[in-house]
């Protein structure tokens, strides 16, 4: 008997085809063409001969592909005939010659792309919600994509896959930005206003870690950036293509895959309190959305909330009366937050200081009080509790600030200015450039870094230590003969992050041009040995507002009389590692004075006596102290 063969010819043009099987000698020689036409391979190793052929021919052509070794075939298994041809010859000739080794480098830059594609779809922008059982997840938006890729011809593939693998890059940056912003300042990274608060950001770097440093920083943050975007979208087009290459296998599975998600996200199915089916991507991009949107429309809306004002156009005789004669001093101090005050590392020092400067002012003739007002920023960006205080509104973001220092507002230090009865200065350490805003505050005059005289060394960000800036504000204008009271602003620095090197006290008649700090500076902890430890983070944080307000406390008992009155308080809480993921935004606020009356003014307030406020003195949003302290002493509103 004859046998014939009835496989097909294969597509890939590229094989060798096997030898012929010899035939019996017992064949007719009127055995059918078909019987002599040569068996072709199948495209792939999965394919399996026909199931028609003879196991002679079946047998014979398996012995074949065993002796040829092509490393085609193999390369055609794991990246696909295309990407083989279209390899450099150097490339090709590697292949052939480790085969294995091409094998294991395609499967691992394979995985490897679709591990930081699922990372960039998966990631959270908080802190707290990064735990290993976000990311094992079922995205919807990778479901979406690979059904999208896979029906797309070659060209529009590719271009649909880098702009994917772009948008996915743009994406992970921005959540970078959100994991840093929530970190330093409580809130996410706002794509609208945000921007300019990397100019801030390279400064501090500067003075933190010297020009060679931040240079070394921002270069470092460039290259990760580009990194991030390349990788992206090199890692989608690879998925791409494979995606192409096995369109039948990726079609059942992405159709699988989408029923699972649909039924998981029907059922809430959850692992260890997370949803199985994500739209991570999905949601993140509409929130951002939402948040450019609402912030155009705040910003509309503050303009004219902005506009409003109880005491726009109070006469100046009718302004602060009850102060009149009074040397007035609002004073801010950095990062002084409630959790320096309560937290169990921070408090011991903190508290034992707030109650030994309440004994030395009461000796020196002072009494104090002291509440809790909720400042509109978190972290960072102090000049936004600055002019919440003083404006009386809402400041809580970049285009506020801007919107209301360009406007007429009346400020609390304005309030003193245009009444003509005091001289209005600010003291300002950390300014260390033009300040136009001064002009807004109301203030005389203003003594930024290069006005005060210093000629010390750097505490990492201060500019000068805080007893060194109360020193020259003595020296300027508390201590000259003058023919009005003072109005002064002054802004502590020294408890400003990373809180290495912290100054020491010193008599105030060694202060002298700020020289003395060097050897202080020299002994000094480093900020890197310091502010990346979180226990040690936190003591010195303590440490530095125990100095700070040290500093102030002793200037108004060494310098002050009977008409000092103080109101000094923090801008903010410290960031999250110091006050903790949780901690509110509430900072402490106390007024000092040595006539028994400026405090009798305020009885109805119910704030605690001394320096220290407890859990029962009554807490206030930052922006409502304007028009309390206007009113309680003596000013009529007049809108």
């Amino acid at each position: 008997m004859s046998s014939t063969t009835n496989s097909h010819p294969s597509p890939d043009l590229d094989r060798t085809p096997p030898k012929e099987p010899e035939l019996p000698e017992t064949a007719p020689e009127t055995a059918p063409e078909a019987d002599s036409t040569p068996t072709q391979a199948a495209p792939d190793a999965d394919t399996a001969a026909d199931e028609n052929a003879p196991v002679g021919a079946d047998a014979a052509a398996g012995a074949d592909q065993d002796a040829s070794a092509d490393v085609t075939t193999d390369a055609d298994a794991s990246l696909g005939a295309e990407e083989t041809a279209e390899a450099p010859p150097a490339v090709r000739g590697w292949r052939a010659k480790h085969p294995g080794a091409a094998r294991s480098v395609t499967c691992t830059v394979t995985s490897l792309a679709a591990v930081l594609v699922l990372f960039a779809l998966l990631m959270p922008n908080e802190p707290d919600r990064f735990r290993p059982a976000v990311f094992l997840r079922l995205p919807v938006e990778a479901i979406f994509g690979a059904a999208v890729l896979m029906v797309l011809p070659k060209t529009l593939r590719l271009i649909t896959a880098v702009l994917a693998g772009l948008s996915l890059g743009a994406m992970t940056v921005l959540n970078l930005l959100d994991l840093g912003f929530n970190e330093f300042l409580g809130r996410g990274f706002n794509v609208v206003l945000d921007w300019v608060l990397f100019d801030d950001a390279r400064t501090y770097l500067e003075d933190s870690m010297g020009k060679a440093g931040a240079v070394g920083v921002v270069i470092a943050v460039i290259a990760l950036v580009i990194a991030v975007f390349a990788l992206m979208a090199l890692s989608v087009v690879r998925l791409a293509n494979l995606l192409a290459r096995h369109s039948g296998r990726a079609t059942r599975a992405t159709l699988v895959a989408g029923t699972v998600w649909v039924a998981c996200s029907a059922l809430g199915v959850q692992f260890a309190g997370v949803q199985f089916a994500a739209r991570s991507t999905a949601g993140a991009v509409q929130n951002r959305v939402d948040r450019v949107q609402a912030t155009l429309k705040d910003e509309a809306e503050f303009a004219k909330i902005a506009k409003k004002d109880a005491f726009a156009k109070t006469p100046p005789d009718q302004l602060v009366p009850d102060l009149r004669g009074k040397d007035v001093i609002f004073a801010f101090i950095e990062s002084y937050g409630r959790s320096a005050i309560e937290d169990p590392v921070t408090a011991p020092g903190v508290d034992a200081t707030l109650d030994d400067k309440t004994a030395a002012l009461t000796k020196a003739g002072y009494a104090a009080r002291s509440g809790w007002l909720t400042s509109a920023t978190y972290g960072g960006s102090s000049w936004l509790g600055h002019s919440t205080f003083l404006s009386g509104l809402w400041i809580s973001n970049q285009a506020r600030y801007r919107t209301v220092t360009a406007g007429e507002h009346l400020t609390l230090t304005g309030a003193f200015q245009r009444t003509g009865d005091w001289r209005t200065v600010g003291i300002m350490p950390g300014v260390q450039k033009n300040w136009p805003e001064g002009k807004f505050y109301g203030l005389d005059n203003v003594y930024d870094s290069r006005e005060l005289g210093y000629k010390g060394p750097k505490f990492s960000w201060s500019t000068m230590p805080d007893q060194y800036a109360l020193s020259a504000y003595q020296r300027l204008e508390h201590g000259k003969k003058r023919d009005k009271p003072l109005m002064s602003e002054i802004i502590l620095t020294s408890s400003h992050q990373p809180w290495a090197p912290i100054p020491k006290t010193i008599p105030w008649d060694e202060v002298g041009d700020g020289s003395v700090y060097e050897d202080i500076q020299k002994d000094g902890k480093k900020a890197s040995d310091v502010f990346y430890d979180s226990t040690k983070v936190k003591e010195e944080y303590g440490r530095s507002i125990e100095y700070s307000v040290t500093s102030l406390i002793d200037y108004v008992v060494k310098y002050g009389d009977k008409n000092t009155v103080l109101v000094f308080l923090g801008d903010h809480q410290p960031l999250a590692r110091v006050s903790g993921d949780d901690a509110d935004r509430d900072v402490p606020i106390s007024i000092v004075a040595h006539d028994k009356s400026v405090l009798d003014k305020i009885d109805g307030w119910n704030w605690t006596e001394g320096l220290k406020p407890d859990d029962t003195a009554p807490v206030w949003r930052m922006d409502s102290f304007r028009d309390r302290f206007l009113t309680a002493y003596g000013s009529t509103p007049h809108p």
